[in-house]
């Protein structure tokens, strides 16, 4: 067994590593402030998190503190795993109005650092993000995949996407001191756009669920920005999958895509989860919501050479996001 820390364990992406460790038979400490707006769910309130009770497992212990002060207080030097996932984040609207907030990850992660010189853990899974890639490989006019060597700190770095990017950039490069400075072992990874059924309405997969479902036989639906933008969708599973299997392949704090590699719009989303609901509406977008990057996709290369690959097929996923919102949407 061995002893993990979990921030920012209630979130979406932590309560399925959650899951995954605790299905292994580790000690998993999560903590979380949940804070308002970023998609934490508390366990220990009712309802508790959507798709299975952590609290049914001996080997789970939740702290609700911001993992801030748990770093101040706490004084462990016998974590095996660390995987760092505490982040003030939210959907695009978040990122793109709230700014300031967003830079607060710079002191989140600044502390991890500085504890983890403290609490030696042996390894640390850090989660960067693909808003750390630079935005002029992004455009309308000129994208392509995003490869991980895109992002280099012995040169020019390129403009990422808004605070949020640029927070995560200065994550990975205290990976990288860390363990040229001190030996803290590392991974680093850079999710495109995780997704999954239980995740918060935020963001849009699940929320271009729940807008064909509610909008069922409408001759037009409608999408945020022009609805022509695209992203790389992988599901939690394959990217959870992914990391337990590659995690102890890398010290450096290097970092690895969790993507497909396949570009989807969001009006061709909207088209595959309508025909799966059974109707076939005119999509559109609109002027009035932010939409982000134009295409952002994340090459699979190096994954593959690490044994990375995705198992869900994005049709599948959306068609367990739909029966899953569809029974959610009946209960109450």
């Amino acid at each position: 067994m061995k002893k993990v820390l979990i921030t920012g364990g209630a979130g979406f992406v932590g309560r399925h590593f959650c899951h995954a460790l605790l299905e292994l038979g580790h000690q998993v400490i999560c903590v979380d402030s949940v804070v308002p707006l970023t998609g934490g769910i508390c366990p220990l309130e009712s309802g508790g998190w959507p798709l299975y009770d952590p609290t049914d497992y001996d080997n789970f212990t939740f702290i609700k503190q911001d993992c801030r002060t748990f770093f101040d207080e706490r004084g462990d030097t016998d974590f095996d795993e660390v995987f760092h996932l505490a982040a003030i984040v939210g959907g695009r609207e978040m990122i793109e109005n709230n700014p300031l907030a967003v830079a607060e990850d710079l002191g989140i992660d600044a502390m991890m650092w500085q504890w983890s010189t403290r609490a030696r853990p042996g390894r640390i899974v850090c989660f960067s993000s693909s808003a750390a890639y630079p935005i002029k490989h992004q455009r309308r006019d000129s994208y392509r995949l995003l490869t991980e060597d895109m992002i280099d700190f012995s040169s020019d770095l390129g403009m990422p996407d808004m605070s949020y990017g640029w927070s995560k950039l200065t994550h990975e490069y205290l990976a990288r001191l860390a363990y040229a400075k001190h030996g803290i072992r590392s991974v680093t990874y850079r999710p495109f756009s995780g997704y999954g059924e239980d995740q918060d309405m935020s963001y849009p997969f699940p929320s271009i669920c729940r807008r064909v479902l509610e909008q069922e036989g409408q001759s037009r639906v409608t999408v945020w920005g022009t609805g022509d933008q695209m992203r790389d969708f992988i599901h939690i599973s394959d990217c959870v999958a992914g990391v337990l299997s590659s995690m102890t392949s890398i010290d450096d704090g290097s970092a690895v895509n969790l993507s497909t590699g396949i570009f989807t719009s969001f009006k061709d989303f909207v088209r595959t989860a309508a025909d799966i609901v059974g109707y076939s509406p005119e999509v559109t977008g609109t002027s009035d919501r932010p939409e982000g990057v134009f295409a952002r996709g994340g090459d699979t290369t190096k994954q593959e050479s690490l044994g990375i690959s995705h198992g869900m097929p994005f049709g599948e996923g959306i068609r367990a996001g739909l029966e899953f919102i569809g029974r959610k949407r009946l209960e109450t």
